[in-house]
């Protein structure tokens, strides 16, 4: 958790070529170009997730998918350079923050059109089905999602083929700059999911530990072929949409009220609680603004892509062949 708020906290900055103890651009521009969605406060929902996740295993994002593709075992470092635009990213330079993908950990990207994860891991998580090596597919999808078309093609078509997937609704709780709630008929996605007889579970999606055990239990029955799960996880967003939105849409005493279930403080209150060593908490959030650190000098002196490197990685609207 504290390595993706290090990251995305340093991301942030450079977004808005500021200062802070995470980063600095000495000549106050930008440094990474583009929209940036942060999951601040999220982080608790794929740490808990992700933890039981193997590298074989899949997983699709949203445009709000640092901590997933982090949490599954990206390279802290080349992600950062993605942002960057570098040469050295995990898609050299071309996908920025909103569509980061590292298949060799099997995050298959992340998607900067809302819902367009859900069909992608569904026909994922059939062709595992179909290849019959165990591996499953988690998705990740916001409650903005749920109020889409693909969010219902791609259930309805996990539960009639039993595929074996985890479908996790992060309830942050605002669709952009729309509060969710008047926007959503119904209980939501687990009643949605329930509807097409899909097993769902709710969970604090703020509280680290109730999220491991949902998802523990979630991930043991998708494994053992019993078809489709779907987690609703209840969090909130504390950023505003992008890194440059202020939020000012936002009731100020909702956001107060949500800072105090913040995920990261709350572990830190049960470790203590626990009569745990809080420096050993310290020493792990040091790690990772170390890290964090690390990460932002490799970025800045990173090469950017050739020129040509624009004609890669392209279909041509002719013969159909890739390049």
């Amino acid at each position: 958790m504290v390595r993706i708020r290090a990251f995305e906290a340093a991301a942030e900055v450079a977004s808005q070529g500021g200062v802070s103890a995470y980063g600095k651009s000495s000549d106050g521009t930008a440094k990474v170009k583009g929209p940036l969605h942060l999951s601040t406060g999220q982080e608790a929902v794929p740490a808990g997730v992700c933890a039981h996740l193997h590298v074989t295993d899949y997983l699709t994002s949203t445009h709000r998918g640092h901590g997933h593709t982090l949490a599954k075992g990206a390279d802290l470092t080349r992600m950062m350079c993605e942002l960057f635009g570098k040469a050295t990213g995990f898609n050299g330079g071309k996908g920025g923050s909103m569509h980061i993908a590292d298949f060799s950990v099997g995050m298959l990207g992340a998607n900067g059109v809302v819902a367009a994860g859900l069909p992608i891991a569904t026909g994922a998580a059939h062709a595992q089905k179909l290849k019959g090596e165990g591996g499953i597919t988690v998705c990740f999808f916001g409650d903005g999602a749920i109020n889409r078309g693909p969010f219902l093609e791609a259930l309805n078509w996990a539960q009639i083929y039993q595929l074996p997937v985890l479908f996790v609704c992060e309830d942050n709780r605002w669709s952009a700059t729309t509060s969710s709630a008047p926007m959503i008929g119904g209980e939501g996605a687990s009643a949605r999911a329930e509807s097409l007889g899909i097993r769902a579970t709710r969970a604090d999606g703020n509280d680290v530990e109730a999220v491991w055990s949902t998802a523990r239990d979630l991930v043991a029955s998708v494994r053992a072929g019993h078809g489709p799960r779907l987690l609703h996880a209840i969090t909130y967003r504390v950023k505003g949409h992008v890194s440059v939105d202020l939020a000012a849409y936002r009731d100020p005493a909702e956001l107060a009220a949500a800072l105090l279930t913040d995920p990261i403080q709350r572990a830190r209150q049960r470790h203590q609680a626990l009569s745990g060593d809080m420096a050993v908490l310290d020493s792990i959030e040091q790690a990772a603004h170390d890290e964090v650190q690390t990460a932002l000098r490799v970025a800045g002196a990173a090469p950017w892509p050739e020129a040509s490197s624009a004609f890669t990685d392209i279909q041509t609207t002719g013969a159909g062949q890739w390049y």
